[in-house]
C-alpha cells in the first residue's frame, strides 16, 4: 500500500507544485519575453482552463482505459509539456505547452486518488486520502520556496524541466508496482456532458478570474464568461440527472454522506483556499518579504498538517469522519480567527508561525477526511466517478475563494489606504522605508478585516459538515481491497 501510495504522490506532487512554482515566476518570464502580465498571465491561466477542460472525462476515461494505463499517460502527457515548456522560445509556445501539460495534469490526482482507493478498500480509505493529501498542502507551501531560488539562482526554464527526471522515476515506478486493471468498454462517452461541462467550467473559471483580475465582476468580459460558463454547467447538471451513462454521475449525491462531504468541501474551500491567500500577500506586502522568504514562514502550516494527517486518517477509519472533521474545522475557524485578532504591521514572527502551526494540525484533520466521508460508501465501480466530482468540486471552489478574497482583500486596501490605488496588491520590496512606516499599519488592518470574512465562511461548512456519517464503513465482498503486486 505504502509503494502504491508513493507513486501516486509521487505524481500528484508534480501538478500541484508546478501552479505555485510557476505564479512565482511570472513577473521573471514577463521581462524574459517583454511581453505585458496580462498576456503572459495565460502561462498561469491556460494550465488551470486546461486543468477543469480535462478533468470531467477522468472518470470514463479510468473505466475505458484503464487506471493505471491512464495514470501513465497522464503522466507522459504532463511530462512532454513540462519538457517543452523548458525549451518555449516566445510567450505564445509556451502558454500552448503549459495547456498541454494542463491537459496531463488535470487527470493525474483523479486518477491517482481512483488507484489507491479501490486499492485499500473502505476501510482505510482514511489512510489513504491522509497521505494524498501531503502534496495538496506542501504545495503551496513548498512551491514559492522552490520556485524563487530556481528563478533567482537557476534559470526560469528549470521550473519546468525538473518535471522531467521526476516523471522519468514515477514512470517506471507505475509500471512495476501498479496492478493493471481491466478496461471496461461498456460505457459510451457522455459527448453532449462533455461539451456542456468542460467548456462550462473552463468559461466559470475564466469569468471568475478576470472579474478578479479587474476587481470588478460586472464588467462585461467577466460577467458574460461567468454566465456562459454558469448556464452551461446548469445545463450538465440535467442532462446528468437524465442520462443513461452521464459523464459525472450526479446521482451519487442522493446519498447523504456523498451530498453532505460535497457540502462540506464546497464551502470548506471558498474559505480555506481563499484564505491561504491572504498570507503570503501580507508577508510580501505589508512585511517586504520576497516570494522565497514568504514560502519559508509558511512552513508551519505544513508541517502541522503532517502531524496530524496520519493520525486524523486512522481515526477516520476507526470511528467514522464525522467527529474527525468537526474537530478539524473548529481548529482551523479558532486559527483564522487569530489571524484577524492579531494581525498587525509589526506581529511577531513567532507568533504567526505558532498560529500557522496550529492551523496546519486542524487542515490535517478537515480536507481529507471530508473526501474520505464521500468515497468511503462506495463500490468499486463508482470509485472514479466520485473522485472526478471531488476533484471538479475543490478545483471549482478554490477558484472562486481565491477570486472572492483577492476582491474583498482589495476593496479593504482601497478603503483603508484612501490614496486612490484602487487596492494594487504587490511585492513592496522596493518601497522607501519612510513610506512604508506609514502604509504598513492601515494595509494590515486590511487583511485583519478580510480574515473575519473567512472566518464566516468557513462557520458556514459546520452546517454539512454536521451531516457527516460518525461510523467506520461497513466492508463488503465488492468493496474489498483489490490485490496488489
Amino acid at each position: 500500500m505504502l509503494a502504491v501510495a508513493g507513486v501516486v504522490v509521487l505524481g500528484a506532487i508534480m501538478s500541484i507544485l508546478d501552479v505555485t512554482v510557476v505564479n512565482v515566476a511570472i513577473n521573471d518570464l514577463a521581462r524574459e519575453f517583454k511581453t505585458p502580465l496580462a498576456t503572459i498571465q495565460w502561462v498561469a491561466t491556460g494550465y488551470t482552463l486546461a486543468l477543469a477542460t480535462v478533468i470531467p472525462i477522468t472518470g470514463w476515461a479510468c473505466a475505458r482505459f484503464g487506471t493505471k494505463r491512464l495514470y501513465m499517460i497522464s503522466l507522459v502527457l504532463f511530462v512532454l509539456g513540462s519538457t517543452l515548456a523548458g525549451f518555449a522560445w516566445s510567450a505564445e509556445s509556451l502558454i500552448f505547452f503549459r495547456v498541454l501539460q494542463g491537459l496531463g495534469g488535470g487527470m493525474i490526482m483523479p486518477a491517482g486518488m481512483t488507484i489507491l482507493t479501490q486499492a485499500a478498500g473502505p476501510q482505510r480509505v482514511g489512510q489513504v486520502m491522509s497521505i494524498i493529501g501531503v502534496p495538496m498542502l506542501l504545495g503551496p507551501i513548498t512551491g514559492p520556496i522552490l520556485g524563487g531560488w530556481l528563478v533567482d539562482d537557476v534559470s526560469w526554464r528549470w521550473i519546468f524541466f525538473i518535471n522531467l527526471p521526476i516523471g522519468i522515476i514515477a514512470l517506471f515506478l507505475a509500471g512495476r508496482i501498479l496492478k493493471a486493471d481491466e478496461p471496461q468498454p461498456a460505457e459510451r462517452l457522455d459527448f453532449i456532458g462533455l461539451l456542456l461541462l468542460s467548456p462550462g467550467l473552463a468559461s466559470l473559471i475564466y469569468g471568475v478570474a478576470r472579474g478578479a483580475e479587474e476587481r470588478d465582476f460586472m464588467l462585461t468580459e467577466p460577467l458574460v464568461f461567468t454566465a456562459v460558463g454558469a448556464v452551461l454547467v446548469i445545463g450538465f447538471v440535467f442532462r446528468a440527472l437524465s442520462a443513461r451513462n452521464p459523464l459525472i454521475d450526479l446521482r451519487l449525491l442522493k446519498r447523504r454522506s456523498v451530498a453532505a462531504a460535497s457540502g462540506t468541501m464546497v464551502l470548506f474551500s471558498i474559505a480555506f483556499m481563499g484564505a491561504m491567500l491572504l498570507l503570503p500577500l501580507y508577508f510580501q506586502t505589508v512585511r517586504a518579504e520576497g516570494a522565497m522568504s514568504a514560502g519559508l514562514l509558511l512552513a508551519p502550516q505544513g508541517l502541522g498538517a503532517m502531524v496530524t494527517m496520519p493520525i486524523g486518517g486512522k481515526l477516520t477509519d476507526r470511528i467514522g469522519p464525522g467527529r474527525v472533521v468537526l474537530v478539524g474545522m473548529a481548529v482551523v475557524v479558532l486559527s483564522v480567527a487569530a489571524f484577524a485578532a492579531v494581525l498587525g504591521a509589526d506581529t511577531s514572527y513567532w507568533t504567526l508561525g505558532t498560529v500557522l502551526f496550529v492551523m496546519g494540525l486542524g487542515m490535517g484533520m478537515t480536507m481529507m477526511p471530508t473526501m474520505a466521508a464521500a468515497i468511503q460508501t462506495l463500490v468499486h465501480d463508482e470509485v472514479p466517478r466520485a473522485s472526478t466530482m471531488l476533484n471538479i468540486i475543490q478545483q471549482v471552489s478554490a477558484s472562486i475563494g481565491t477570486a472572492m478574497m483577492s476582491v474583498l482583500l482589495a476593496r479593504q486596501l482601497s478603503a483603508e489606504l484612501g490614496d486612490g490605488s484602487g487596492g494594487e496588491i504587490g511585492s513592496t520590496e522596493e518601497v522607501p522605508p519612510q513610506i512604508m512606516e506609514k502604509i504598513a499599519g492601515p494595509m494590515a488592518d486590511a487583511f485583519q478585516h478580510t480574515y473575519w470574512y473567512a472566518v464566516g465562511l468557513i462557520a458556514l461548512a459546520f452546517l454539512p459538515a454536521l451531516l457527516l456519517p460518525r461510523r467506520k464503513p461497513e466492508v463488503t465482498g465488492v468493496d474489498a481491497p483489490m490485490p496488489m503486486h
